[in-house]
């Protein structure tokens, strides 16, 4: 049986495979950001009664797993996470370092319902960075 989760007046189990990407898709995300990035998203999460329940960084993008209670919507989730983790990551890892302004993620963002297939999501958020490597190795030896 699934674990659901319950406020006052519901029984809910909302999860959703979200990626972010870094302003101008650059490769932002590596060393010390990438170390904090993980730790800053988890905190800011758990203000808004969110459960980051799987997380991957790469250079250029962020999949997550999130479970969002129904009270909150996915844009308001996702737009405070973006905008608070974008803050703290200039004050605490990049020392006000105006690299893209103010900005430091680009303004869509990527979501889709996990549903039933929770463990095929979580696993291919895992094997992300394998199945990138596969598909480059190809494309070295043109």
């Amino acid at each position: 049986m699934r674990d659901w989760e319950s406020l006052s007046h519901v029984r809910w189990d909302c999860k959703f495979h979200v990626v972010i990407v870094p302003k101008y898709r650059k490769r932002k995300i590596y060393g010390r950001v990438r170390s904090r990035l993980g730790q800053i998203l988890r905190d800011l999460a758990k203000q808004k009664d969110v459960d980051v329940v799987e997380g991957s960084p790469k250079s250029d993008h962020v999949h997550m797993c999130l479970k969002i209670p129904p009270k909150y919507s996915v844009a308001h989730t996702i737009g405070f996470l973006k905008g608070k983790s974008a803050v703290r990551i200039y004050r605490e890892v990049l020392e006000y370092q105006r690299v893209l302004g103010l900005h430091f993620w680009a303004r869509g963002y990527c979501v889709s319902t996990v549903g039933l297939d929770e463990d095929t999501v979580r696993r291919y958020i895992r094997e992300q960075e394998e199945l990138e490597k596969q598909q480059e190795e190809p494309n070295q030896d043109n």
